[in-house]
């Protein structure tokens, strides 16, 4: 259940703001942003150990990233599946995935961010849409841009964590002042009142609305938030935040990403 906000606002001094919360099994082995990856020493990302890819790309030199959440739907054939990992990373250095067969990938949704926008590149059951991200602030979950794709989980229990978790922050994030980060400075000064926000609002791990959540489905696995990165990009700015999930409540536990 992993979740994007995006906010976008032309006439603001910083006008796309990202924040991206990694859901995954717990188990599953990563490493933080940094160079990981020698043919493309110019891209920062987390490292998925299992894979080898990424769940959120940047490229500093044309202040982009590009963040993935799984979908729903048909999977790919086992025998030429691909990792999705590739996607993001594809994506910055490329300016998009449309050029792709996309035949060997399961159902995913990437958020493309720029310094002037955002869009959102839907792919499941043989099916790719692209939505550019209107002015405000957008959700994007593993149900699509605003709960809305095509294919959605057949599960009523997920369907309801998800609704909860967007309908409570859309609300919360836009009852605090929109944050205008600058390049220097500690993640506590640069996003203001979103912090305590982006960290969980005070909300249990396992209730419905959790942002940064902790939940066990009954298969003797532990399925949870591991990480949350925070980007804010504008004409002559791209400042990248990260934290491991979750994040000690006095708000230590954030770096800033050198970009």
């Amino acid at each position: 259940m992993c979740t994007a906000f995006i906010s976008i606002e032309p006439e603001a001094a910083v006008q796309v703001l990202l924040l991206s919360v990694r859901d995954e099994y717990l188990g599953r082995a990563w490493l933080p942003p940094d160079h990981h990856w020698p043919q493309r020493p110019e891209l920062l990302g987390g490292l998925d150990l299992a894979a080898g890819g990424t769940w959120l790309a940047v490229d500093p030199t044309r202040r982009t990233a590009a963040c993935l959440l799984n979908g729903f739907g048909p999977l790919a054939p086992a025998d030429s599946r691909l990792s999705r990992g590739e996607l993001p990373l594809t994506a910055v250095r490329e300016g998009g995935i449309g050029h792709l067969d996309l035949t060997p990938y399961d159902p995913f949704h990437l958020v493309q961010v720029r310094p002037d926008g955002a869009r959102v590149t839907s792919w499941g059951g043989g099916r790719l849409a692209e939505h550019e991200l209107p002015t405000g602030l957008s959700v994007v979950l593993n149900d699509g841009l605003e709960g809305m794709a095509a294919n959605r989980t057949a599960s009523e229990r997920i369907r309801s964590l998800m609704a909860a978790r967007a309908d409570h922050f859309r609300a919360r994030f836009r009852a605090e002042r929109r944050p205008n980060p600058t390049a220097d400075g500690p993640t506590e000064r640069a996003w203001g009142g979103w912090l305590p926000v982006i960290t969980g609002d005070g909300l249990a791990p396992d209730e419905d609305a959790a942002l940064i959540q902790r939940r066990d489905f009954g298969d003797g696995r532990i399925w949870g938030s591991s990480s949350i990165s925070l980007l804010a990009l504008g004409p002559d700015l791209l400042r990248y935040d990260f934290a491991t999930a979750p994040v000690p409540a006095d708000g230590s536990g954030w770096r800033r990403v050198e970009v």
